[in-house]
């Protein structure tokens, strides 16, 4: 049996304070599981935003999509999470990832480092965190046992060995990063073998990982292929019928997008899924088709 659907949104803009737990009061509302904060320069802090959200809501989880290992020290972080899940409930996840973006780090000051490097600091980071959250002397003590859940997000081979490992979900983008952060999507095909090399890679594991996808973007409109021709420029080396069948891209009537849905989930294992705050509205329709 396929795992049920999942659904997240990842809120990018703050606003007052009053804006961001109304945004969250609508998120609960149009039924998504999941609010979601990133860790980027010029976004919302993720912690102090994430126990806002819980404040002013009673059933989703919350959780960072993700954080920036290099912009953290594992001690530190290690309080943060405990505190964070305390104070919501243990209704945490927590997501981790390398960091990809060169120009954030310079602003802050901090050591971009080679792919080697930011994976290895990713490692030490999961294993200090498993380490210190497990410690009965630990204080604060997160809310939730034996761990927070734990999503690892990348596209290489170190980095899905480690969700495989690690992981409770391994997320999924279907774009790879240059050295200098930028992102540019691949190929189905290329995102299918990226899941089929995870799948390897967690061959030996007890239970199966949830798995998750970013959608990029959600386009309603009954004509799929004009809406895809606007982003062709956007996607260097991908067709037309690439975009059409990339979960990247979510187009057509909200009973075509949960049709792709279906798709993906039979062709990638994908049951959970992420959208971006300005498909906040746009999604919902679709969630509720899904469920029927």
């Amino acid at each position: 049996m396929s795992r049920p659907f999942r659904f997240a949104v990842n809120m990018l803009n703050a606003g007052t304070s009053a804006e961001w737990r109304e945004k969250c009061r609508r998120a609960e509302a149009l039924g998504y599981d999941v609010i979601l904060v990133p860790d980027h320069l010029g976004m919302p802090a993720p912690f102090p935003s994430l126990v806002a959200a819980a404040e002013v809501t009673e059933r989703p989880r919350v959780g960072t999509f993700v954080l920036n290992a290099g912009f953290w020290n594992p001690t530190l972080l290690a309080r943060e999470v405990a505190s964070t899940d305390q104070l919501t409930g243990g209704r945490l996840e927590l997501g981790l990832g390398t960091g990809y973006v060169r120009a954030e780090h310079e602003r802050a000051g901090l050591p971009f480092g080679s792919p080697r490097e930011r994976v290895d600091h990713l490692e030490r980071t999961i294993t200090e965190l498993t380490r210190l959250l497990a410690d009965p002397e630990h204080c604060p003590a997160a809310a939730q046992s034996p761990r927070v859940p734990l999503l690892l997000g990348g596209n290489g081979n170190r980095v899905l060995r480690l969700a495989a490992r690690h992981a409770d979900i391994a997320a999924f983008t279907g774009a790879a990063a240059d050295a200098n952060g930028e992102s540019r999507l691949i190929t189905p095909d290329a995102l299918a073998e990226r899941v089929a090399a995870y799948q390897g890679f967690a061959a030996g594991r007890t239970g199966p990982a949830e798995l998750n996808y970013l959608v990029h973007l959600v386009m309603p409109g009954a004509d799929r292929r004009a809406k895809v021709r606007e982003h062709l420029a956007n996607a260097p080396g991908l067709t037309e019928d690439d975009l059409l069948a990339h979960p990247a891209l979510l187009t057509g009537t909200v009973k075509d997008m949960a049709e792709q849905l279906r798709g993906h989930r039979e062709r990638y294992g994908f049951t959970y899924f992420t959208v971006l705050e300005p498909a906040l509205e746009a999604f919902a329709p679709v969630m509720e088709e899904l469920r029927g």
